[in-house]
């Protein structure tokens, strides 16, 4: 089917209780081995790139990519541009056909934060394309996002950003980190609690790479919606395909390693399609 928006999946998890996954992808295998573990899973699912994946092959090329597998599958696709660190970028995401957008200003004080967010939120609403906000700030690095403190969301911030911004959905910072976890997270889970309890739209948590099954199952049941996975997915492409070259050094067909690395990621986003508890719900 054609890719859909990501507004409608997340009012759905809402409603049902269960999250979305949101997947990163840096390749057209790590493309084609999420929509096949969402199928296999039948589940909806989000595919995501972030600025610095952009950067590496441009939103016309991911698009594509992401459109024709769309297009064969059976369960809603969505193409999310994951923390959109500028108004231009998102502009761009938005006329390649990119069907959600983030922009992340959670660097900025509260009133910047607000004034970017609601200029895409203002430039997205015409073509029905909801837009993903941040507020309080994830720690770690990926890619371009690094930060080297854990900035919780203020409840009361978080109402007026979501009243004066008008954003489909927020992610928000309970305690997670983005890339590997070098020390054990400690996450603030009663202020998901709290923030559901305060806010009118899906909340979505970064960082979930490294959290324990546990830890992911807890913060969806206290509210959150959309749930994302990046590093890991890496990680297990990487260390398919080295595990081949290991075995096979004279092997020259790319191919032939990097469906390894597909699979590798296939199995992945099935793990966590089942933990986000979105499996059966396409």
């Amino acid at each position: 089917m054609p890719l859909t928006t990501s507004k409608q999946m997340l009012l759905d998890a809402r409603k049902g209780g269960y999250a979305v996954g949101a997947f990163n992808a840096e390749n057209m295998e790590m493309v084609q081995a999420i929509v096949a573990a969402a199928e296999e899973m039948r589940a909806p699912v989000m595919i995501q790139t972030t600025p610095g994946t952009i950067r590496y092959a441009g939103v016309d090329l991911y698009y594509a990519n992401v459109s024709a597998a769309a297009k064969k599958a059976t369960v809603p696709v969505a193409l999310h541009l994951d923390h959109g660190n500028s108004f231009a970028l998102a502009v761009q995401a938005l006329r390649a056909g990119y069907t959600s957008i983030m922009i992340d200003g959670s660097k900025q004080v509260l009133d910047k934060n607000i004034a970017i967010t609601k200029s895409v939120v203002d430039v997205c609403a015409p073509c029905g394309i909801p837009v993903e906000g941040e507020l309080g700030r994830v720690g770690g690095k990926e890619d371009d996002t690094e930060f080297s403190g854990t900035g919780y969301t203020d409840p009361d911030e978080a109402v007026r950003f979501v009243a004066e911004t008008g954003v489909s959905s927020l992610a928000v910072g309970v305690g997670t980190a983005h890339g590997v976890y070098k020390t054990k997270p400690v996450l603030n889970v009663g202020l998901v609690s709290t923030l559901r309890g305060v806010l009118s739209i899906p909340m979505v948590l970064h960082g979930a790479s490294g959290l324990t099954d546990e830890a992911i199952r807890d913060c969806v049941s206290r509210g959150i919606c959309k749930v994302n996975f990046a590093t890991e997915l890496r990680i297990a492409f990487s260390n398919a395909v080295k595990e081949y070259l290991k075995q096979d050094p004279d092997v020259f067909d790319p191919k032939k390693y990097c469906a390894k690395g597909r699979e590798a990621v296939k199995q992945q986003v099935i793990r966590r399609i089942k933990v986000c508890g979105c499996d059966g719900k396409a």
